[in-house]
């Protein structure tokens, strides 16, 4: 069995200005789901605790638990239950996801041997872009919201697909050695996984796969990406596909003795220390999210109708066991 659970806080994961509620509600669930395909599980059921201010219009909950329980349909995974309370100031939500997979089989963080190759699926970068975008104004992303009509980068930051699949793929062959999600930036994972495995690594900049619109350090360094980074016996290279469930899957770099993580240049010669400069949840290094600005104002946060909270009363809907 698997759990894992994760937090979704308003003005530090998403903002009502910016976010669609259906867009929050689809995100808050990806976060569990990453983490259960980063392990190569299957999703069997979710539980939702909702903390909401009392003036919070019924619209939004009603839009939040619709994003939720489409993307729960996806994975034919009921909401299980949950619970509801009165938040003093803005818009909490904690997820937990349970998960399976074969005893003894799931993937940590803790397997990359020296010489193992290092892949991450996906492009990246895009994310961060997107996120850019909004703070610099965000009329286009807004204008694109409102017509239903996303860019590849504004679906993959409003509606993240997790990669469930992939995960499942690599654990039921035996290949990956390690991996973890890229929620929090390649540079902070890797720097992550190579703690828990006790090893090195080097990774080539000209590897790194950099999501259309975005920019190197954006790739290197964003969060909310939900791609996976795993690590592979150098054995297995010539079978890892060039993709899996239609996923592209890119070499980047090897595992290594140490000590510390290592950026090689074009020439694959010269290099520097890769320092994790992604998301850090308790620091204050290049911040991804929405740390270090304002939260949003009063006027724009506040509506005049108040949630009734049906959903506290009715309790929570399972999601349809049909897929979607």
């Amino acid at each position: 069995m698997l759990v894992t659970t994760d937090f979704t806080l308003e003005d530090v994961h998403f903002r009502r200005s910016w976010h669609p509620a259906a867009a929050v509600g689809h995100r808050c669930l990806a976060r569990g789901l990453s983490d259960i395909a980063a392990m190569g599980g299957v999703p069997l059921a979710a539980f939702l605790s909702l903390a909401l201010p009392l003036d919070l219009p019924q619209s939004w909950v009603d839009g939040f638990l619709a994003g939720f329980l489409r993307l729960a349909r996806r994975f034919r995974m009921p909401l299980a239950g949950g619970d509801t309370g009165q938040s003093p100031d803005g818009i909490v939500a904690d997820i937990v996801v349970l998960g399976s997979v074969p005893r003894g089989k799931a993937i940590s963080r803790a397997g990359a041997c020296v010489g193992d190759d290092i892949y991450v699926t996906g492009s990246l970068g895009s994310g961060l872009a997107v996120l850019e975008q909004l703070r610099a104004g965000a009329a286009p992303v807004q204008r694109d919201l409102r017509n239903g009509r996303l860019t590849a980068a504004e679906r993959k930051h409003f509606y993240p697909a997790p990669r469930v699949a992939v995960g499942n793929w690599l654990r039921q062959r035996g290949w990956a050695s390690a991996m973890i999600d890229i929620s929090d930036g390649l540079s902070t994972e890797l720097a992550h996984l190579c703690e828990e495995s006790r090893v090195g690594a080097w990774i080539a900049r000209a590897a790194v796969p950099v999501a259309p619109g975005a920019t190197f350090d954006q790739a290197l360094h964003g969060g909310d990406e939900y791609e996976l980074l795993f690590t592979a016996p150098k054995a297995s290279h010539g079978r890892i596909p060039d993709r899996i469930a239609g996923v592209p899957l890119r070499w980047i770099g090897t595992i290594n003795r140490g000590p510390g993580v290592w950026l090689l240049g074009p020439d694959m010669k010269s290099r520097q220390e890769l320092q994790a400069q992604g998301w850090e949840h308790f620091g204050e290094s290049a911040p991804v999210r929405h740390r270090g600005h304002p939260p949003t104002p009063a006027s724009q946060k506040r509506a005049s109708t108040p949630a009734r909270q049906n959903w506290a009363r009715r309790g929570p809907q399972p999601a349809s066991r049909g897929a979607e």
